[in-house]
């Protein structure tokens, strides 16, 4: 996932997921109904994206990934800031988002989570 477009087509393909942009022009925020899943700072380079996370997985994350540090603007227990540098194989990359968005379905609310294509 070393560009926006294989990040963007990833995201969106999660159940339920829209695109939006509710900080201004240059701020991605992708989220099942209600709660953001996943954030890409994707006019950086190297790009990054911001992801949800246990907080014992997000400490040994940061301690597994130079690449892996706390949410940047956001709380640091449970969202981590991932540089897709190359540094991090792919796979797991995928698995912290897909991580990221079990962790925001799983919170939202019985009715939300029963909408066609959310689970």
């Amino acid at each position: 996932m070393a560009n926006f477009d294989q990040i963007r087509k990833y995201l969106t393909a999660e159940k339920g997921v829209t695109e939006e942009m509710p900080f201004g022009p240059d701020v991605l925020v992708y989220k099942p109904p209600g709660k953001m899943f996943a954030l890409p700072g994707w006019p950086s380079d190297p790009m990054t994206v911001t992801l949800k996370c246990d907080p014992d997985e997000a400490m040994a994350l940061r301690t597994l990934y130079a690449a892996v540090k706390p949410g940047y603007h956001m709380n640091k227990d449970h969202r981590n800031t991932v540089t897709l540098d190359g540094s991090i194989p792919e796979e797991h990359i995928r698995r912290m988002i897909d991580e990221s968005y079990f962790l925001i379905v799983r919170k939202l609310k019985k009715s939300d989570r029963d909408k066609p294509g959310i689970t």
